[in-house]
């Protein structure tokens, strides 16, 4: 049997899916494991942040963060959404004047980096590209590796421009949000397995492998590409120290795994998931979807309602094309059988 290098493994920070726990025992089981800052408030990151560094002091850990643009929308944009959502507002009846237009998921700021510069983490990753140059430069004076998702040779380019110690691959397979913020064709979108060796063949510092990557035999095809480490994201979704619902669990392990969509319709912006009711009845692409975060502050009422009845109908089921290769397990186990073959 050969074994790969735990360390090699970068568990995926997933936004809402799990919590300090996991990064945790992760970093227990050797591998790298990420906290998810996106829809954390600052009080709650600075716990969980403790969390970590007390039970993993000496160990590689990685905070993520969002460096989206807040979106301004109008109000006939607004109209349009509610439009569409109307029949199901009203089928749960949930008055529209309940829905916030506050700008929701906050893009790291100055906040963060106080954070930031307080805690010190020794990885400090973003999702969406890079925060403004200052903010960017205040991150690595901390001495912090700064990483970054590209989703095409482009985006890959711009960012070793912009000095990141590592650039995460993110291939179409992947599960949750894309990465995408100088691409904005869906259909251009590369699979891992061609995305890895143009973004290693033109960049000098250190790439990261994801999307799809559920067994030890894609681990090693992504390390043979050029990859130096591999990030995971579905597989951990079924650690038992991850926070999904039941539903979401439930949905991972059954035969709708078998087909994911990449949809815009749950928070604005594209993602891959498990189709759901939602998606299904209206197409899993709308140019109605208000932009990123603002249409989750509709649809987190529909799923927060629909949940309550068992139904996942508005839930962001989350996963990668590769779902059905994972099975239930502890982190450390996980990371075991993507490190043994």
């Amino acid at each position: 049997m050969i074994t790969l290098n735990p360390s090699a493994i970068i568990q995926a920070p997933m936004a809402g899916a799990h919590d300090a726990e996991l990064t945790i025992a992760v970093c227990q089981a050797g591998g790298i494991g990420s906290l998810p800052a996106a829809m954390l408030s600052a009080e709650k990151l600075c716990h969980e942040i403790e969390r970590i560094q007390q039970a993993i002091p000496s160990h590689l850990y990685n905070i993520n963060f969002f460096a989206h643009q807040t979106p301004t929308v109008s109000n006939e944009e607004l109209q349009q959404w509610l439009a569409l959502l109307n029949p199901y507002l009203q089928e749960y009846q949930i008055n529209p004047d309940l829905i916030s237009t506050a700008p929701g998921r906050q893009p790291f700021n100055e906040e963060s980096l106080a954070i930031i510069e307080h805690y010190r983490p020794p990885i400090v990753s973003f999702h969406f590209g890079l925060p403004e140059a200052k903010l960017l430069q205040a991150v690595k004076a901390t001495g912090a590796q700064v990483w970054s998702s590209a989703t095409s040779v482009v985006e890959a380019r711009w960012l070793e421009s912009r000095g990141v110690d590592a650039i995460i691959a993110q291939g179409f397979e992947a599960g949750g949000h894309r990465g995408m913020f100088l691409e904005t064709d869906i259909s251009q979108q590369m699979g891992l397995w061609s995305l890895l060796p143009n973004i290693v063949r033109v960049v000098k510092c250190p790439v990261i492998a994801a999307g799809g990557i559920s067994n030890s035999t894609m681990v090693h095809m992504a390390l043979q590409l050029g990859a130096k480490a591999v990030q995971v994201g579905t597989a951990f979704l079924l650690a038992y120290e991850s926070k999904i619902n039941p539903l979401h669990r439930a949905a991972l392990q059954s035969s709708r795994a078998e087909h994911t969509v990449i949809t815009n319709l749950l928070s604005g912006r594209y993602a891959r998931g498990i189709a759901n009711r939602f998606i299904a009845e209206c197409g899993p692409i709308s140019t109605d979807a208000l932009a990123f975060p603002l249409a989750s502050n509709a649809v987190s009422l529909l799923k927060i309602a629909s949940e309550k009845l068992g139904k996942d109908d508005f839930s962001s089921l989350w996963a990668g094309q590769n779902a059905l290769l994972n099975k239930e397990g502890s982190a450390q186990e996980i990371v075991q059988r993507l490190t043994s073959i």
